[in-house]
Parts: structure tokens; sequence; C-alpha cells
């Protein structure tokens, strides 16, 4: 099978339990902030927007980044990394709340997306819980991801492997197992929003227009150390080469064009678009694209009751033999009420307010 073809598709917890009941200081991008712009956005990241190719032709891009359009982008501020256990950390200890992953799963949510005449699930399977990494033994066939990811009741932002695992020591990581809806509450708390996949993929790309990777058109290597990927045999053995087996330090690669870290690799992070793998497509042909804020709903043919939402960047998961979601036209479905071990987010803010 040819490389990067595959996709990296997680569970999400509706798939899984329904599984279960059937039996199975501001810094500056490509322009420098104003002194009015530095005031509204501390530590945030000035990206003045401008003209781009969104999407990809490369013989690794996937029918749903295709076809490559025109788009334009209006400035805004976005968060340098990824939002940090720490960062996450201080709004629930300010607000006291409650993640997804730490409350009950939503009956009624659940069936809502499932297809009619499906069996509920066990009520055991609706407490606390979220989707663990839990790589086999040894090589195992990649057509089935349910070989290496597991519902763990416990698993939560604070212990990202489920119970007896622990963020202690990994507060500058990027925070994991947190839903769309988590990250959403996080933003508006910071009186930012989540970026627009074009504005995350505008600034991804750091200035470099059309380029297949953050740093150009050079394939990934293995031993090159630019971001936080999988080296060795997935799903089974990790080799570690980057200097990290699982996340890593939000600062630990060099940024890209635009002084932002982390937008290959490491966590895929979560955009307000609904997603559509058409989406693309439905604008082919009409002209330049302006601030593009994505479908009005969603859909997923492999989960067609599901809503999506989209996610970009990649993963410490990620290796061309299954998966090259680095890139920055890659897009992922994720279901809104699903954390994972790999999935993060950072935020945005308009030049004129917080949103």
């Amino acid at each position: 099978m040819k490389k990067g073809t595959r996709t990296f598709k997680t569970p999400t917890l509706s798939t899984i339990l329904l599984l279960c009941a059937l039996g199975t200081g501001c810094s500056v991008g490509d322009e420098a902030a104003t002194p009015a712009q530095e005031m509204i956005a501390p530590g945030m990241i000035w990206v003045s927007g401008g003209e781009f190719t969104m999407g990809s032709d490369d013989p690794l891009a996937r029918p749903r980044e295709r076809p490559p359009h025109r788009v334009k982008v209006n400035g805004f501020f976005m968060d340098p990394t990824p939002v940090t256990n720490a960062q996450f950390g201080e709004f629930v200890e300010a607000t006291g709340y409650v993640t997804t992953a730490e409350k009950p799963a939503d009956l009624a949510e659940i069936m809502k997306q499932a297809p009619p005449g499906t069996p509920e699930p066990d009520p055991e399977m609706l407490a606390p819980a979220s989707v663990v990494f839990t790589p086999p033994a040894g090589r195992v066939p990649l057509d089935d991801h349910f070989r290496w990811w597991s519902y763990v009741k416990g698993a939560d932002w604070r212990h990202p492997g489920g119970p007896g695992s622990s963020i202690e020591g990994k507060s500058d990581h990027p925070v994991v197992q947190v839903s769309w809806y988590d990250a959403t509450a996080y933003a508006e708390w910071a009186g930012k929003r989540l970026p627009t996949e074009a504005e995350w993929e505008f600034a991804a790309r750091g200035g470099l227009d059309g380029k297949v990777n953050v740093w150009g058109d050079e394939p990934l290597a293995e031993d090159a150390g630019r971001v936080n990927t999988w080296q060795g045999s997935f799903p089974n053995e990790d080799l570690g080469h980057d200097g990290y087996s699982g996340t890593s330090p939000v600062r630990s690669f060099q940024p890209n064009g635009y002084g932002l870290y982390d937008m290959a690799g490491n966590v895929w992070e979560w955009c307000l678009d609904h997603y559509r793998p058409d989406a693309y497509a439905q604008r082919a042909g009409g002209g330049l694209v302006v601030d593009p804020k994505g479908p009005s709903s969603s859909f997923d043919p492999r989960e067609s009751f599901a809503e999506k939402r989209v996610q970009k960047g990649g993963s410490y998961l990620c290796n061309d033999s299954y998966c090259s979601g680095y890139r920055p036209s890659a897009r992922e479905p994720g279901s809104p009420d699903t954390g994972t071990g790999h999935t993060g987010f950072r935020c945005v803010m308009a030049s004129s307010s917080g949103g």
C-alpha cells in the first residue's frame, strides 16, 4: 500500500460504546503587531493574514485535502503553543470545570449518533472514561484501530493513560484527553476561541505557501528531530529518535516561520469547523475564498449519524507507514464529545476583540 494513504482514525466515545452494545509577551509573525494589539493579546503571536493555497495535491494528500484552492484570511492572534497542562489547570481551578471524560456518558446523545435500531450500551460502559493509546505487544495489521485504542475508565486530562497515570512533571506538555467542548469552554474563559481550519492551516505554513511540510518540501526523516512523531514500527514500537515517546514539552522543537511551536506533530489540535470530507470540493471553482468558517453541518461517511469537528497538525503517533497527519494540509474528523491521549488545542483571538 502507498505510504500515507490510511486514515488515522481514533474511535469515538459513541462508536466504542455502541460496539460494546453490539458485542463487538506578544511576539510577531509575518508582520509586527502594533502596541495596541500587544495590549489586547499579551503572549500571543500576531499573524497578519493574507492569501495562501489551502489543501494539497501532493502524493501523500488524501481526497479530503483536495482540491487545493486559494483562500484569504484576515489577521489574528494565535497562542504560540498548544494549551499546556498548567494552563488548563488554572482554568479548572478558577472555574471548577469538569471535563467530558470526567462525567458519565450521555446515553441520549450517544443514541442520537447511532443508526436506528442500535441497542443501548451496557450501563457500566457509561461510567467516566476516555480513549487511550495502548500499543500491542507486536506487529498487527493496520486495518483496525481498535487493536491499539482502548476505552479506559478513569482516563482524563489529569490521568491521560488511565488510573495510575499522571501529569506530574508534565506541566509544560500539551493538555490531552480534552473534548472539543472542553477546548471551547477553556477558550471562552480565556476570552479567545478555537481557530478556524483556514486560520490554523495558514498559521501552520508559517509563510511557506504551497509546501508539503511546515519546514518545506523536504520529506520527514526519522532522525531529523524536526517534530515529535513516531519512529519505528507503528503501532507497537516507538524508537523515540526525536527524544520522546508520547507527548513532549511544547517548546521542544524549532518554531515555524511565524514563531509558532508544534504546528506539526506532538498533538492533534481541535478547530472550530464542522468536518466534511467534501468541504474543499464544494468550494472549488468559486474563486478566492475569504475567511471561510467551514460547513454549516458535519458529515463523515464512516459514521454518518455522528457530529464531527476538524482536527489538524498530527501527533506523536504519526508515522508515514500509517499516518502523515503532520503535514499542514492534513485534516481529520473528531467527535466533539471524545477526548484522546493525542489530541489537544490552541486558541486564537481576533485583532479587534476577544473572538
